[in-house]
């Protein structure tokens, strides 16, 4: 008898257990939601909340003026936005077309240059097709990216900057079309 009721008071006292422990796993949803809303750490709570970018400055504008020139080419070359407006920090992608308009193909280069000079260090480029030489067969044409940012630094009396590109022809650079499969 005395084995029965210490057994009966175990299964009371794990019966309270198991239930608490129960209500505790369904009390840790709320609490960790609100944590989570707090630190900002995984919030899944909003996922429609898109995190703003503080590095733009929207109190500020630019005016992007884009330019294109040849030396010695002939391709016809230009942006396809002759201008554009952005807030400092802002990520911008702008084209320029090109196109051979000459018999043969030739490999050419893009040189940047910026206005005024001292505009240079704020405009960050992250793809350019400035960074590698360019092929173009005889009659071939092609749109190019260049995506950048304006540094969000820069100074209050700059309102307004030039990009502009020069290609040149790279003598001696290979035109043929890359062979796959070779090594």
């Amino acid at each position: 008898m005395k084995r029965e009721k210490a057994n009966r008071r175990l299964m009371v006292r794990l019966s309270i257990f198991a239930v608490a422990m129960f209500g505790f796993g369904f009390a840790l949803v709320p609490f960790y939601e609100k944590i989570c809303e707090v630190t900002g750490i995984n919030n899944l709570i909003k996922p429609a909340a898109a995190v703003e970018n503080t590095q733009v400055d929207k109190t500020r504008w630019v005016t992007l003026e884009f330019d294109a020139n040849s030396h010695g080419l002939e391709w016809d070359f230009r942006p396809v936005q002759r201008s554009v407006r952005v807030h400092p920090g802002e990520m911008i992608q702008i084209e320029y077309e090109v196109k051979n308009n000459g018999d043969k193909a030739i490999v050419g280069q893009a040189i940047p240059s910026y206005g005024p000079k001292h505009a240079a260090p704020f405009v960050k480029k992250l793809e350019c097709f400035c960074f590698t030489q360019q092929p173009l067969q005889a009659g071939e044409g092609k749109r190019m990216p260049v995506q950048f940012v304006i540094d969000s630094t820069l100074p209050a009396d700059l309102s307004t900057i030039t990009l502009s590109y020069t290609f040149f022809e790279v003598k001696g650079a290979s035109t043929a079309p890359a062979r796959g499969g070779q090594g």
